[in-house]
């Protein structure tokens, strides 16, 4: 049960611990101190009817918040940071508050659609085309993101505990560092970001928090990641 004002709510996730959009909820969860109800999806099957009830896509995170559906993960973590103010998002009132959500999102717009993508492009290209996409990856986080990190300390916006930033942007650092030190994702890579002072004195401080990690298993995932994006090079070639 969770408390608003009192009063007690009921949380169920519908997640898989393998996906990086059910992995910010989790995040978003763990950091508000939030009890909840975990219920599996089986992402390699066909979604049973019943899910597909719940959420038409088929997709995790779903949450059932007193019987009220949300999907998509940056809704649901929105929601959530919205019902229970915190580090993470400021209650909206001020000019302060305002600004500082303001950048957050401005934060996480830029991650989405400027950077992410790159590192799985990454993962399922070889030779010449892989290293030049992390080139470009590279490139863009020192232009788009690296200056909008200048002030963290440790974590966005000088904040000593994480943000919906590092919320919704976590899963994926992770993912990319982990996979990194692996092989599955090219060691050039990897020392490009280092490079980068703001950037990799930041993600080396999100990836070793607990609610990042709680759920994270290393040595699955990357066994998982190893087979899907071997088979991803092979189709691409």
């Amino acid at each position: 049960m969770a408390a608003v004002n009192g009063n007690e709510h009921q949380i169920t996730i519908y997640t898989n611990h393998r996906c990086p959009y059910a992995h910010r909820a989790h995040i978003v969860l763990k950091e508000l101190g939030l009890k909840y109800e975990e219920v599996f999806i089986d992402l390699d099957t066909p979604r049973e009817p019943w899910y597909l009830e719940i959420n038409p896509r088929g997709l995790v995170p779903s949450i059932k918040f007193d019987g009220e559906i949300l999907t998509e993960s940056a809704i649901v973590a929105q929601f959530l940071v919205d019902v229970y103010p915190s580090h993470l998002l400021p209650a909206t009132g001020s000019v302060e508050a305002g600004l500082k959500r303001a950048r957050i999102n401005f934060f996480v717009d830029t991650w989405n659609t400027k950077a992410n993508s790159y590192w799985y492009q990454v993962a399922r290209k070889s030779g010449e085309e892989r290293e030049q996409l992390v080139k470009d990856f590279v490139a863009v986080v020192k232009k788009e993101i690296e200056p909008l990190l200048k002030d963290a300390n440790p974590f966005f916006g000088g904040s000593e505990k994480i943000t919906l930033a590092e919320a919704i942007v976590a899963p994926f650092i992770l993912r990319i560092f982990t996979f990194a030190e692996h092989g599955i994702l090219p060691e050039s890579l990897l020392s490009g970001l280092n490079d980068l002072s703001n950037f990799s004195k930041w993600a080396a401080e999100v990836i070793k928090q607990e609610s990042v990690l709680y759920i994270w298993d290393a040595e699955a995932q990357v066994a998982t990641a190893k087979k899907r994006f071997a088979k991803l090079q092979a189709e691409s070639k």
